[in-house]
């Protein structure tokens, strides 16, 4: 037997503050269920489960989502996330257009941001995967 990944839990300060930014980020819907003030917010459709905890966040994450737009460019979508409440907080697009941006969300969890993978087909061979 093996085990399956049934949900990524992300602690919080407010779990349907930091679930309804997600759900926007993702466009995808929070539980019919969840509220505000509710102790979790679950978005089924990525797996992931906002969790309120008394603590603080006080470190860097050891784990972290990698975004790549599925409708826009890198750029476009960096713009997007601006808007609805992320911070930049490490820059590693690079002139060539390879690279990506590390963002925060509001409770400064780190994610960072690729390429489109219409921008990674239209690169020249031989550019770096992932970046």
């Amino acid at each position: 037997m093996t085990s399956a990944i049934r949900h990524m839990t992300i602690d919080s300060s407010d779990a349907y503050a930091l679930g309804t930014f997600w759900s926007e980020v993702l466009g995808l819907p929070l539980h019919e269920d969840d509220k505000p003030g509710d102790e979790e917010a679950l978005i089924e459709g990525a797996g992931l489960l906002f969790v309120t905890v008394p603590e603080p966040k006080t470190q860097k994450n050891r784990i972290h989502l990698d975004l790549q737009p599925q409708d826009r460019t890198r750029e476009e979508e960096i713009e997007r996330l601006l808007t609805l409440g992320a911070t930049l907080a490490d820059d590693h697009r690079r002139p060539d257009g390879t690279g990506w941006a590390v963002l925060t969300d509001p409770e400064g969890n780190e994610f960072c941001v690729e390429r489109s993978a219409g921008e990674r087909a239209a690169a020249p061979a031989g550019r770096v995967p992932g970046s």
